[in-house]
């Protein structure tokens, strides 16, 4: 059976499910003098007000909820009466309605049939939203015989409206702080202030975090030295994808060296999970994937770590490196490599590159007449170029400090693009044969600024003698920063490219300004030209909220149609014992479009599962494992596989879903005689949001054709997760989707 109207909330281009609350109402007086005698017919066992005092909430008995609100729809004294709700994922967050609703219509719509479908369901104009073509506030008068809720649903079915969103109050809270026992030491996310934290330095991630703490579908991909697999912020269900060793050509791109700690730190900073220890990281929900590089930068090791990135599915490449080179133009084939990948990766948006501006507090490209470099290595008129930093396609990031100014080893020039915090410290740099020296002329004091706060090297190894650092630094950490904030915005809005992604960053960057003298070379660069640019910040320190905010909208505004389709398929067939074919269900999927999501649902019945192995197979081609010779004992299976439980799905993102998808059991164990007794609902492949249009642009349900259990439903807009309409046996199958 369908959803009932009133229960679902039209939210943000997403539908959340709520449910009464039966113990309470609201209203809204017509005359406030009638309080006292309301009270005593109404007897409640307490009442407040909500909603900045324009409502007052009362409790009732259970038993007495209905009659009671009843009775304040009829009473004269009231103006306005509704159920309070709550949302079923929090059942603690009460949401209120007020008479207020938005909606939004095509482009196409006249201003007569806007007035017509608003006077049909007794609403009246508030104002027009400015600057949002077509957009409305209205409110409920008299006439309206449903609340603003089922009035959102009834709006949302009709073909020319965009968005319809009641009003709803919910009361705010402090803002999510996850309870890792190093957390409070991570001044560069948020910070209350203290000794060497200058106001607003930090980035503002908890707010960010109310929107989303990241999606394991975001695969950031940290190019570095090796990685601690084992690190308990490197753990969590589907938390690493696709791990690659690119020196040794395997997967385990692990430590090897004494000194091969730092990618273990740059993967901390940008997405350490939330485990209750340790630290969290930018994007605690993304995934990593964790590419040990070659340690070259030949023609060859540039095309394999961008290629291998892509081909895996990342979404964001973090690389805290930098030529161990004074002049490094890049070859054909290496801007070839970063282009292809900024441009062809996640199926054309484009994947992220971030880079590190370096720490020697040289121009990423320019001229400076060097001199008092140890061992003379450096004087004169030098041109210094950074072949990665300055390409056009990279989001250089230059390094800032806990008081709010620019770290004294930052890189600077034009290319970069935004300033991420860090520690402060003097420049230095690697050269061959010198190793890393400090540049000249030296700079002997000391500079002020906290460390960063990250993961290491568990056991005796890495940058000290536990799991933790504090002295992390460099703009090897502003550059995994940014990349978290990234995989913060691509989990708001998948949709995004990466230009798209480097426009917002730099929009929403916070304008610090640093006036000061740089002690090294006597410049000062940390104002900001016409064009909101500074060498020292880009185009300012980047600001979580602001930009995962700037993403979010992007995706409610730029809303195009999807559809969210349910497949399924039930069989009973005997398994053949060590056969590599197996048994197959299949399901067909004759819509067109490009697939942003998928779910798949088995119920299998079998006598030791831990002979089976599950592998999906999508119209393209594509394979994914499900599931492995893991289940050992069991019988049944009931699973669901997402994203988050098996990554490897996300190769499938951006395949058409149109053509025949295909589950394959096999049985890998000889001389057993086994059955499935039942599969799909038992086989379900949910294609969540697939792009396609209902014929008439908007949203409905069809039916029509075959008999049997499924799911389905258009959505207009939006990029998320949907409530589906459930059909029952009995029920139609809607056309153009039958199971094979």
């Amino acid at each position: 059976m369908s959803m009932p109207q009133g229960v679902i909330l039209q939210r943000g281009g997403e539908e959340l499910l709520l449910e009464k609350v039966v113990d309470r109402f609201t209203t809204r007086l017509q005359d406030a003098s009638q309080l006292q005698r309301l009270q005593s017919q109404w007897r409640p066992q307490s009442m407040r007000p909500v909603a900045r005092g324009q409502l007052l909430e009362w409790v009732v008995p259970a038993h007495r909820l209905e009659s009671t609100l009843a009775a304040a729809r009829q009473d004269e004294a009231v103006r306005y009466a509704s159920h309070v709700y709550r949302l079923v994922q929090s059942r603690q967050t009460y949401v209120y309605l007020t008479e207020e609703l938005t909606l939004q219509v095509k482009e196409t719509t006249l201003e007569a049939e806007v007035d017509a479908i608003a006077a049909s369901l007794g609403l009246t104009l508030v104002k027009p939203l400015e600057g949002i073509p077509r957009a409305y506030v209205f409110a409920l008068d008299q006439r309206a015989s449903e609340n603003p809720i089922k009035l959102a649903n009834r709006l949302s079915q009709r073909p020319e409206v965009l968005l319809a969103e009641p009003n709803v109050v919910v009361q705010s809270a402090l803002l999510y702080r996850p309870s890792d026992d190093r957390y409070s030491q991570q001044w560069h996310l948020n910070h209350s202030g203290g000794d060497e934290l200058a106001s607003h330095s930090h980035i503002d991630v908890e707010a960010a975090w109310e929107i989303t703490r990241g999606s394991r579908s975001i695969v950031i991909a940290v190019t570095d030295d090796g990685f601690d697999l084992d690190h308990p912020d490197l753990q969590g269900l589907g938390k690493i994808v696709a791990p690659t060793d690119l020196r040794d050509q395997d997967a385990l791109p692990l430590p090897l060296e004494s000194h091969d700690n730092h990618g273990t730190a740059v993967a901390g900073l940008a997405i350490a999970e939330e485990n209750g220890q340790g630290v969290v990281g930018v994007a605690p929900g993304c995934s990593v994937m964790p590419i040990r590089t070659t340690g070259y930068l030949d023609d060859e090791s540039i095309e394999r770590l961008f290629a291998a990135a892509m081909d895996q599915g990342a979404a964001v490449i973090v690389c805290s490196w930098s030529p161990a080179s004074v002049y490094f133009p890049l070859s054909l084939r290496q801007r070839h490599a970063l282009t292809k990948a900024a441009t062809h990766g996640r199926h054309g948006k484009g994947c992220v590159i971030v880079f590190s501006a370096g720490n020697a507090n040289r121009p990423v490209s320019g001229t400076v007449t060097e001199k008092g470099w140890p061992n003379q290595a450096l004087k004169g008129d030098t041109t210094w170029l950074n072949g990665f930093a300055v390409h056009p396609d990279v989001i250089t990031v230059s390094a800032c400090t806990s008081l709010g100014q620019k770290a004294a080893y930052s890189n600077w020039g034009d290319a970069v693009a935004v300033a991420a915090p860090s520690n402060n410290a003097a420049p230095s740099m690697a050269l061959p044969k010198l190793g890393t020296v400090a540049t000249g002329p030296t700079i002997s004091q000391w500079q002020p600024g906290r460390g960063m706060v990250t993961c290491d090297r568990t056991g005796s190894a890495g940058y000290g003698a536990e799991s933790y650092t504090k002295r992390f630094g460099g703009t090897s950490s502003s550059c995994p920063v940014v990349a978290g904030v990234v995989g913060l915005m691509l989990s708001a809005n998948p949709n995004l490219t990466a230009q798209q992604v480097r426009q917002i960053l730099q929009s929403t960057a916070d304008k610090i300004i640093d006036q000061r003298q740089d002690l090294q070379l006597g410049l000062s660069h940390g104002t900001y030209s016409k064009n909101g640019h500074s060498h020292w910040f880009g185009h300012g320190k980047v600001n979580a909220q602001r930009a995962v905010q700037a993403a979010r909208q992007m995706a409610i505004m730029d809303r195009r149609s999807y559809r969210t389709l349910w497949l399924e398929q039930s069989i009973a067939s005997p398994i053949p014992d060590a056969d590599p074919n197996g048994v197959v269900s299949t399901l067909r999927c004759q819509e067109s479009g490009r697939l942003e999501a998928i779910e798949v649902r088995v119920d299998i019945d079998h006598d030791f599962l831990g002979d089976l192995s599950l592998t999906l197979s999508s119209p393209s081609g594509h394979s994914v494992l499900l599931q492995g010779r893991t289940l050992g004992s069991k019988t049944q299976l009931q699973a669901t596989y997402t994203h988050t439980t098996t990554p490897l799905l996300m190769t499938l993102l951006g395949d058409s879903a149109q053509g025949l998808w295909q589950l394959r059991i096999v049985d890998h164990a000889p001389h057993r005689h086994r059955q499935i007794t039942s599969l799909g609902p038992r086989f379900g492949v949910e294609l969540r949001p697939c792009q396609g249009r209902t014929e008439d642009g908007g949203r409905r349900t069809e039916d029509g054709g075959r008999r049997g259990e499924w799911m389905s439903e258009w959505v207009d807009g939006g990029v998320g997760v949907y409530s589906l309409a459930a059909f029952k046996k009995g029920e139609a199958y809607p056309q153009g989707l039958e199971p094979e």
